[in-house]
């Protein structure tokens, strides 16, 4: 369904059913069985039912036109709205590729539903949405929590996920709009808390949400040579898709309570077990954290300085060139 509005036209989603006794209810269960593609549209639908049943029961007033009310608290704006659990696609796998045995570009481990852990991990988390902001469509804001964007008619009648164009340039301004928030929320991490590998004079730079136990994650690894001999500078932040409390996020901690961080995580990506006891202050659950906020749903998830999200796993030359193609983004 297209709408055409101005400079801009609104791309529509699929919509799903709405579960009964809470936003998304059906959705939810159903995502675990769902393609990744499918459960990213149904994830949108479910923050997005949230934010609107939020809306609805906790304003009896329209937004005001203030140019204020789009740069205070997302808490003033949209009052005690509870977000779901992110989307997750399949049950995660270490399992290698079938066939014969060569990683294909694009790759990538998928998250395991509800974390996979034994305690509430950082996407058990509720609260409000994160900020709200102007946008080009008059009476239209944005609604956002972590690099997720719904948006709302002022009046808080209307709400809708989707792809908002620019018509005059063919420019996606939603992609462009979570571009600079992934790049925000990654550039608030000092590089003193990841793991960097970089060669002499690099051209480019990654950020890489990373598993110790996952099969695409250890191709990307091994080649890590390569890539520096390309100029592309690795920085390593810690994703167990698994969740809190399970093996891979131990061997994580177990990684950086090492004493030379980067040859544990080398030993650890080749199966070799660490003798390092996970008692050390460490960015894990941060890092945990910060790959949901962004909407991470696989390892390795390979983001560009920008904050383009490149993907999973890519061969050397490969990411060189999907660097290059995001360097040309604005």
């Amino acid at each position: 369904m297209w709408a055409v509005s101005g400079l801009v036209r609104l791309r529509h989603r699929p919509r799903g059913a709405r579960g009964p006794s809470r936003p998304g209810g059906h959705l939810h269960a159903m995502l675990p069985s769902m393609k990744p593609e499918h459960a990213r549209l149904a994830g949108g639908l479910i923050l997005l039912l949230s934010v609107a049943g939020s809306w609805i029961t906790s304003r009896s007033q329209p937004l005001s036109p203030a140019a204020s009310d789009l740069t205070r608290p997302a808490t003033s704006v949209v009052a005690q709205a509870t977000t779901p659990p992110r989307t997750q696609t399949a049950a995660a796998s270490n399992a290698a590729p079938a066939g014969s045995g060569a990683v294909p570009n694009g790759g990538f481990s998928p998250v395991s539903p509800a974390g996979g852990g034994s305690g509430p991990g950082p996407q058990a988390a509720g609260g409000a949405p994160d900020g709200v902001a102007a946008t080009p469509v008059p009476g239209i804001v944005e609604v956002r929590r972590g690099a997720d964007i719904v948006y709302m008619s002022r009046d808080g009648k209307y709400v809708f996920t989707g792809d908002l164009y620019e018509v005059a340039t063919h420019k996606d301004l939603t992609e462009a709009r979570q571009r600079e928030l992934r790049r925000q929320l990654i550039d608030a991490v000092p590089e003193s808390q990841m793991l960097v590998f970089s060669p002499p004079k690099p051209k480019y730079t990654v950020t890489v949400f990373t598993d110790v136990d996952c099969v695409y994650c250890r191709a990307f690894h091994r080649q890590i040579a390569t890539y520096n001999q390309l100029g592309v500078r690795v920085r390593y932040v810690f994703f167990p898709r698994t969740g809190p409390n399970t093996v891979s996020w131990y061997k994580a901690e177990q990684v950086w309570c090492s004493s030379d961080r980067k040859t544990a995580l080398t030993r650890a990506k080749l199966g070799e077990p660490l003798s390092s006891k996970p008692s050390c202050v460490n960015p894990v659950a941060r890092e945990y954290a910060l790959g949901e906020a962004i909407g991470l749903e696989g390892t390795p998830g390979v983001v560009a300085a920008n904050g383009a999200m490149l993907g999973g796993y890519l061969a050397p030359d490969a990411l060189l060139e999907a660097l290059q193609q995001s360097a040309q983004l604005n």
